[in-house]
């Protein structure tokens, strides 16, 4: 149910674990971000949406931001010493001091809110759609857009992002996968097929599926998580 095959012929990776670490299990994780030995996580759902500092080794939250109850939160990217978060529907995101999780400020957008990282020039969000959005981070004006394909199929649902040594890393909402994207021209240079990662067993809904990535630029770490899940994996990317 949540691994079917890449859809068309970029290459499929596998996984190896390289360490595990507790993670909040009533976590429905939408967005996650690794900064300066810092673990950010923003969660959903109505009345139960936050933005927190989370520590790796133990999954405790440090400090927390929780969302009136009539956002859904979405993902997350930080810039500097600004945390963003989108909203699902109510197509409005808000801004926090890092060091705090202090709300400095807010901005809007015409779509729903899924996924948002940056790339050093430009938040990167997605929509749930095929369309990467690369917005300016201070005027938050759409600076261009991509359409994800692979081998011309266009690939929807694309859910939190993260950027990963020149690439924009995607989950793909109820699927084990995560695209590689080209952010220049949209295309997926490859897959990572996590299937078996967090065990079916382990997993106590449909919902519980793959979705939270962050990267240790400095330390070269790739962490992955889930809705649920109770567990956070750092992984390394393998050929199969």
């Amino acid at each position: 149910m949540h691994s079917p095959s890449p859809p068309a012929n970029a290459p499929v990776e596998g996984f190896e674990i390289v360490r595990s670490w507790p993670h909040d299990p009533f976590a429905f994780t939408q967005g996650l971000v690794f900064r300066q030995g810092k673990l950010y996580e923003g969660t959903g759902l109505q009345g139960r949406s936050s933005l927190r500092e989370v520590e790796l080794e133990t999954g405790v939250v440090l400090r927390q931001s929780r969302l009136e109850r009539q956002y859904f939160g979405e993902g997350i990217a930080i810039r500097g010493n600004r945390l963003y978060q989108l909203t699902w529907r109510s197509q409005e995101g808000f801004i926090y001091d890092a060091a705090t999780l202090e709300r400095v400020g807010h901005f809007t957008y015409p779509t729903e809110g899924w996924g948002l990282t940056e790339d050093g020039e430009s938040l990167i969000m997605s929509d749930g759609s095929s369309t990467l959005r690369f917005l300016d981070p201070d005027t938050f004006a759409v600076r261009r857009t991509v359409k994800v394909q692979d081998a011309g199929r266009e690939i929807s649902q694309l859910n939190e992002l993260e950027y990963v040594r020149g690439e924009v890393y995607a989950n793909v909402w109820m699927t084990d996968l995560i695209a590689r994207i080209d952010p220049a021209t949209g295309r997926v240079k490859g897959w990572i097929n996590l299937a078996g990662l967090l065990p079916r067993a382990e997993r106590t809904g449909d919902e519980d599926v793959l979705n939270g990535i962050a990267y240790d630029a400095a330390g070269d770490r790739l962490f992955v998580t889930g809705k649920f899940w109770p567990k956070l994996f750092q992984i390394r990317v393998v050929a199969r």
